[in-house]
């Protein structure tokens, strides 16, 4: 990483300080790199900074600006990959994926910057119309933008609330999560050497505790767009006052099995869902639904392609898995497992723990009460449910208080209507993993998965914008 990401971030946050975190390795345990821990005073001078700044770009610019950077992300990709990776625990496969994925997202905010974001109404279409027209633009916030981002795909959500604010001709200030900060710093400086003035976009790094309320109480923020743990959302949420919030929280996303379902195909996507970026995605695949009369036939399957994922050190390119973000995380999900197993379920593949090293890891015999599929199990592992017809099937995929996305395998047209229908998620997805998507689409969720807002280059532009009406006479 460039050392001028961190000298621009300093900058803005007093790095001269002794105050730093640590960013380890999750593998190796070692210290990859240390940023400044902000203050109290710091954060509100970020703020400030960026609410007296008032951008003239032209959509032009924007638009030039993020094409730059996502060449920048194209050409850098390896340099990205490895930084991902070295912060995360993540596998190179993964991390190379994300760099793709953050060039999509800057792509696509370039050209939504050059689209014309107004309509037009003609006001004679009723008795009481008048010969007058009336139109919409939209314009930036008044106030500041605050992002907080979360520790999985450390580079591709810091992206996805920058671009739409750049895209829009915002100012943000930035909190990524403490535990995966140099991929947003090397994000910002891209943008910088891009030509993005500063004021359009601070990083602030820090403890939660003490800089969090700061960022989503103070009177120069507008809105407060937040991607993580439901509790702290919710928390977000009661705390953030007279003031938007856009909240895309957790998930606890099915995959649904159905007799006529082509075997081979449901059970790859089923293992790829659930330990792709070691599971650590709010649309990895949480809960495996399958029909009783094949389930032993796809049990089979996904314990045979379980046990072929490799995983162990993130920097070998041949692992499609690496570690989770710490070894907090993954003794969590040993020990919901443990309680699983003591509660009926058996084991049949994976379960090994080292450290962060988490082993993939399938049980059956799994039952909608028990934690680790009532709850978000955050990390690589495959429960098996069953039932036995799609009223049974809809009533355990809506059980619980998530609904953000879902998966469905079966060739029937009336049972994916069905489905489509009547599962409470954001997203269904058919024959493909829940979190199939574009940069580009709307994305986000119901119940506790967040408010219903959608992220997504797209709406994200919109919800970072305020609509403004007026008319004009037209003869």
């Amino acid at each position: 990483m460039r050392n001028e990401a961190l000298r621009i971030a300093g900058e803005k946050v007093g790095a001269g300080r002794e105050a730093a975190i640590e960013v380890f390795n999750p593998f190796t345990r070692q210290a990859v790199g240390r940023v400044p821990k902000a203050t109290l005073a710091e954060v509100r001078q970020a703020l400030e900074i960026a609410h007296d700044h008032r951008s003239r770009l032209s959509r032009f610019e924007r638009s030039a600006i993020l094409q730059r950077a996502g060449a920048a992300v194209r050409e850098r990709a390896d340099e990205i990959a490895r930084l991902i990776t070295a912060e995360s625990g993540l596998s190179l496969q993964d991390s190379r994926y994300e760099a793709g994925r953050v060039a999509d997202v800057l792509s696509f905010g370039a050209a939504e910057c050059l689209r014309d974001d107004g309509q037009s109404f003609s006001c004679d279409i009723t008795p009481h119309g008048r010969a007058r027209r009336v139109h919409t633009l939209r314009e930036p916030l008044l106030g500041v933008i605050t992002a907080i981002t979360p520790f999985n795909h450390p580079m591709n959500q810091v992206a996805h609330k920058v671009v739409p604010a750049v895209a829009t001709n915002n100012r943000m200030v930035l909190k990524p999560s403490e535990k995966v900060p140099l991929s947003a710093l090397l994000f910002a400086d891209i943008l910088y050497e891009a030509g993005l003035p500063g004021p359009m976009l601070s990083v602030v790094t820090g403890d939660p505790r003490e800089i969090a309320d700061e960022l989503i109480t103070h009177p120069a923020v507008d809105l407060v767009t937040f991607t993580g743990g439901v509790a702290i959302g919710k928390a977000i949420a009661a705390r953030v006052g007279y003031r938007r919030v856009v909240l895309e929280l957790g998930g606890n996303d099915p995959i649904i099995v159905m007799d006529d379902a082509d075997l081979d195909e449901a059970s790859t996507l089923a293992v790829q869902g659930s330990y792709k970026n070691s599971g650590q995605r709010c649309t990895a695949v949480k809960r495996i639904l399958v029909h009783t009369s094949v389930a032993r036939a796809f049990t089979d399957l996904v314990v045979d392609k379980t046990r072929a994922w490799r995983h162990g050190d993130p920097m070998d390119p041949s692992n499609p898995m690496g570690t989770v973000i710490d070894e907090a995380a993954a003794r969590l999900f040993e020990a919901r497992v443990d309680e699983a197993l003591a509660q009926g379920a058996r084991l049949l593949a994976g379960h090994v723990r080292d450290g962060a090293l988490y082993a993939p890891t399938v049980i059956d015999a799994v039952q909608p009460g028990m934690t680790v599929v009532r709850e978000e199990t955050f990390g690589p592992v495959s429960p098996i449910l069953t039932f036995g017809s799609v009223d049974e099937a809809i009533a355990i995929a809506n059980g619980t208080a998530y609904g953000l996305s879902s998966s469905v395998c079966t060739q029937r047209l009336d049972v994916i209507s069905r489905f489509v229908a009547e599962l409470n998620v954001g997203t269904v997805n058919v024959r493909e993993v829940p979190g199939y998507r574009l940069e580009l689409t709307p994305f986000g969720g119901i119940k506790d998965s967040g408010l219903g807002y959608k992220e997504g280059v797209q709406e994200a532009m919109k919800s970072f914008t305020n609509l403004k009406t007026y008319s004009l006479p037209w003869p």
